[in-house]
């Protein structure tokens, strides 16, 4: 007989041996020998004093488990298959390359950054030396953003896909089955260059492609379909079907598009800052403790939203027990972003806390920009913070109050931003259209949080790439509505909004671009 059930257990419960057994045998009134225990679900309950854990099972009472997982990978040999192009290898790029493998045909990707290891050199240069390479940083290379980030999989996106697949797919490359479990699963920027570089054997050993270094700079259609794409080394190649996944900050491409006068849109996006405090700040604010919060209690998060003159200002990608990172991918600007180890160990929570701006309402300065508008938008804050950091990856910051109260900080908090940090009165550089509505959000967000309006947070610029400024339009068959064989994909065609969504809508439009082959 297998039962479903579901159990609170407190903190204090929490600790003890085979606690879940026990209260599942009490509470069925059966044996313990009898039973088997199969967690589908744990989550925190932490809004009142006393926190639970909660727990979903499913009980098998003298009968054994069925096996955890619901789906079976199976890749074919593609070796000597047809052939679909995949431009960008992030999640987007990675699950419609895997989907290609399930289903018979020649994946051939091609990625402008470095691969995962020689990546990390990319990184260093850009956090050590303030050198930013334009084709292999925090937002391009082998895994895309996701890569150097906390590795969240929370998602709204439940009617684009199967959320399940995706997660058991990072479980089949080497992620924790703890990702089935948890109520907000993570993997951590420690262990995503792993998965990420186990997903890249698996193509190859399957007779799949993968190029690094290899930055798409034109292509040619002809009869409104698309022929070869042209690259950065000088060579040509002939193509059939491109699924284009290059990302949100692959303004190049937009740029083409645009230049070749092939269908884009502007899209609404947000922008705003990073708030960091110290972890046992936010830890005593959500586990309402007083010191160093439980061992079993992970690093606490939040997530905040409040209307501000009819556009919201809220929270975007916290990472609890996180770090700043330098996110820009051309000199001359400043781009922060945060990302977290497996463990959430560090002593800072940092979180994008961003504006949302409508692109047909806001923007009427930016206008001759015709439909780049936004991304315009986007380099002018950049540059702006760029200067007021000192030129160099070093990022502007104020106190949280400062900038609330219109001044200047005399100085700042410690900070995990290693760069370093600038003094500057981002409350008077922002435009008003993002910076008055933060400080409102922010007042109202201490209202919200008692605590986390305080001298002890640091708000650093600029938080600026959350989503993509441009969609690239297709039509039903998830193909461009102009040019024949083209599938914008993921976050950069504006169809995705972090590593889940991305790698469901990989795996649609290999589905798609297979389609017609």
């Amino acid at each position: 007989m297998v039962r479903r059930i579901q159990l609170r257990v407190s903190l204090k419960e929490e600790s003890k041996p085979n606690i879940l057994l026990k209260k599942t045998a009490k509470y069925l009134s059966e044996d313990e020998k009898n039973i088997t225990i199969k967690v589908l679900r744990k989550s925190i309950d932490a809004r009142k004093p006393k926190i639970y854990f909660n727990y979903k099972m499913e009980v098998y009472i003298n009968e054994k488990p069925s096996p955890a997982a619901d789906y079976e990978f199976k890749y074919l040999d593609v070796s000597k298959a047809k052939e679909v192009h995949i431009v960008g290898f992030g999640p987007a790029g990675m699950w419609a390359a895997l989907r290609c493998l399930e289903l018979g045909y020649k994946p051939i990707v091609l990625e402008r950054g470095n691969n995962v290891k020689d990546r990390r050199r990319d990184l260093k240069a850009i956090n050590q030396d303030h050198i930013v390479n334009e084709d292999s940083n925090y937002c391009f290379g082998e895994g895309g953003a996701g890569t150097y980030s906390d590795g969240k999989l929370y998602t709204r996106s439940l009617k684009r896909g199967d959320v399940r697949r995706i997660f058991e797919s990072l479980v089949h490359h080497g992620a924790t089955e703890e990702i089935l479990v948890d109520a907000h699963p993570h993997i951590g920027t420690n262990k995503l260059p792993k998965i990420v570089q186990n997903i890249r054997e698996a193509i190859i050993s399957h007779g799949g492609e993968v190029h690094f270094n290899t930055r798409l700079t034109n292509f040619t259609v002809k009869n409104n379909k698309i022929e070869s794409l042209q690259l950065q080394n000088g060579n040509e190649m002939k193509v059939n079907r491109v699924i284009l996944a290059t990302g949100h900050s692959a303004r190049d491409i937009y740029y083409l598009l645009n230049d070749k006068k092939i269908s884009l849109k502007a899209k609404s996006f947000a922008m705003g800052v990073r708030v960091e405090h110290p972890q046992h700040i936010i830890d005593s604010i959500q586990y309402h403790c007083s010191g160093d919060r439980n061992e079993l209690l992970p690093a606490a998060a939040y997530s905040l939203v409040e209307q501000v003159k009819n556009r919201g200002v809220y929270s975007f990608c916290m990472c609890p027990g996180g770090f700043i990172v330098p996110a820009a991918t051309a000199p001359g600007e400043v781009v922060v972003n945060g990302m977290s180890p497996s463990k959430r160990n560090n002593k800072f929570a940092n979180s994008g806390i961003v504006v949302e701006i409508n692109v047909d309402e806001d923007l009427y300065k930016y206008e001759r920009f015709g439909v780049l508008k936004g991304l315009e938008y986007q380099k002018d804050l950049e540059r702006l913070a760029f200067t007021a950091g000192g030129r160099t990856q070093t990022a502007p910051a104020q106190r949280l109050t400062d900038f609330v109260d219109g001044k200047l900080s005399a100085d700042l908090n410690p900070t995990s931003y290693q760069p370093g940090l600038n003094s500057a009165p981002l409350h008077s550089l922002l435009p008003k259209l993002i910076g008055g509505k933060l400080r409102q959000g922010f007042k109202a967000f201490g209202d919200k949080m008692k605590g986390y309006y305080t001298a002890e947070a640091n708000i650093v610029g600029v938080e600026s790439r959350t989503s993509s400024p441009v969609n690239i339009p297709r039509t039903e068959k998830l193909e461009h509505p102009e040019i024949e064989g083209l599938f914008p994909c993921g976050e950069g065609g504006g169809y995705a909004g972090g590593i889940v969504s991305a790698a469901m809508d990989g795996e649609r439009c290999a589905e798609a671009a297979i389609a017609g082959l």
